[in-house]
This record gives structure tokens, C-alpha cells and sequence, in this order.
């Protein structure tokens, strides 16, 4: 009995200590890289993607609802690190909306859930283009790379 009680006890200060270590590497991670979403309780799949080049030019949802009331002009993808429809189509979009210029912000919706609501996204990946602070068009879901290329060659730079 004594062995299973040290047993245990061994277990549980393993544990803590993992826990410990985890928490501590996460937080150095925060220091570290750039943290656009000013938080600190990022979801690890957020953590993940911080330098990544795919996932830069984040948006805030507060900063978004500012441009629009501005009245600017601003194309925005919508999306979610644990969507896995999201990981396959930002490294097709991102590669494409560079190649025409277009500056596309991105809104993590894992971090910010009110604004899928605020923005009247229903699923992802969603891409918006606002011109004027209004929504001008749309395009949801993964799709193949010339919707992509289709989009911003006639929703995006034809107002141009």
C-alpha cells in the first residue's frame, strides 16, 4: 500500500511539472513572437500559427468594425485554426491574394467567436470585400484556386 501511495504522489508531481513546463514554454512563445491579438490566452492552435507567414496581417474585430464605420475599403478572410477546410485553402489564397496586390487582413474567429456574429460570417473559411464600409461581395467555403483569382479580379480590383 505505502508503494502505491509513493506511486501516486510520483504521478501527480510528473504531472504538475508538465503542466508546469507547458505553461511556461506557451507564455515564452507570447513573449517572443509577435502577438497581434492582444491576449494572452491564445488557443494553442492560435500559438501555432504565430510565425507563421500565412497567418500575418491579422485583424482585430474592434479594428474592423472601425475601418468599416470609416467607410474604408478593406478585404477580409475570415477563418479558424482548428477548421480544417481553413488550413487547406490559406496557403492556396494567401500566395494568390499577394500575387494581385491585395492587402487581405485576416480575422481569427477561434479567438474572437462574437464575431461571427457581428459579421454575419456562417461558416468557414469566408472572404469579404467592403467597399465604403459596406459589403460589396462574398466567397465561402474552400473553393478551387481560379474562384480565388476570379473573386479579386472582379469583386475586389474592378472598383479600383
Amino acid at each position: 500500500m505505502k508503494k502505491m501511495v509513493i506511486f501516486v504522489l510520483l504521478l501527480v508531481v510528473i504531472f504538475g511539472a508538465l503542466i508546469f513546463v507547458v505553461q511556461y514554454q506557451n507564455s515564452k512563445q507570447l513573449d517572443g513572437a509577435d502577438n497581434p491579438y492582444n491576449k494572452t490566452d491564445l488557443n494553442q492552435a492560435t500559438m501555432d500559427q504565430l510565425d507563421d507567414p500565412m497567418y500575418q496581417n491579422q485583424i482585430l474585430p474592434d479594428e474592423l468594425a472601425s475601418k468599416l464605420d470609416s467607410g474604408e475599403d478593406v478585404t477580409v478572410y475570415f477563418y479558424s485554426p482548428t477548421c480544417i477546410h481553413c488550413q487547406r485553402t490559406t496557403p492556396e489564397l494567401v500566395p494568390i491574394a499577394e500575387e494581385y496586390g491585395v492587402d487581405l487582413v485576416k480575422l481569427n474567429l477561434l479567438e474572437f467567436e462574437n464575431a461571427w456574429a457581428e459579421f454575419n460570417i456562417e461558416s468557414t473559411p469566408t472572404m469579404v470585400h467592403y467597399e465604403g464600409g459596406e459589403e460589396t461581395a462574398r466567397i465561402v467555403g474552400e473553393q478551387p484556386q481560379t474562384n480565388f483569382e476570379n473573386f479579386f479580379e472582379q469583386e475586389v480590383l474592378a472598383g479600383e
